[in-house]
């Protein structure tokens, strides 16, 4: 679903908790809350439509801060045949209840190099995705998948190319640091 969807996602289950948990709080619809940064590594295969598949590696900066429900982070990736991109977004991570579950999902606008890989159609190019996963709150381990696709736009027609990640987070004082092994083989994406 590199078509845009999670970003779409993103917007509406990040407003909807802001209309239900943000707006009328002490710190209002928009207010600011610290957070713990956390930076996420990651390299492995890249699935691209209608072509060869290709290694990335992606670096992400989850910033110390939300405003509302809304993170923010700033990622970078570099592919083995001189694709580049960097840009800057929002995240929505939703925990389930009391249980160590949570889903994220992000939405990152940036500019892109092809080099020798995909041509998406121009610099500007959008990356969104989604993350399950399980966090020990205790020591703040966690093990989660993932899948991210970069898409010059929100319709299928579009080139896109997508990874998916299975990571497992560890802190360092109060950053956390996710180191991720990639495989995307036999992973049906839409």
């Amino acid at each position: 679903m590199a078509d845009g969807t999670f970003a779409i996602l993103m917007l509406v289950a990040g407003l909807a908790d802001m209309g239900l948990n943000y707006c009328g709080t002490e710190t209002g619809c928009v207010g600011r809350t610290e957070t713990a940064p956390r930076v996420a590594i990651s390299g492995g295969q890249v699935l691209e439509r209608r072509a060869e598949t290709g290694g990335e590696a992606y670096l992400r900066y989850d910033l110390g801060h939300r405003i509302g429900p809304f993170g923010q982070a700033v990622g970078l990736s570099i592919g083995d045949k001189g694709e580049a991109w960097v840009g800057f977004g929002q995240t929505y991570r939703q925990s389930f209840g009391s249980t160590p579950f949570y889903a994220e999902l992000h939405a990152m606008t940036g500019l892109y190099r092809a080099g020798d890989g995909l041509d998406l159609g121009g610099p500007i190019v959008f990356r969104s995705g989604i993350e399950a996963g399980w966090e020990n709150r205790r020591d703040g381990g966690s093990v989660s998948a993932s899948t991210i696709g970069r898409t010059r736009g929100f319709t299928t027609r579009t080139p896109v190319s997508r990874r998916c990640t299975c990571g497992c987070p560890f802190r360092r004082g109060s950053i956390e640091i996710i180191i991720s092994v990639q495989s995307c083989d036999g992973v049906p994406f839409v």
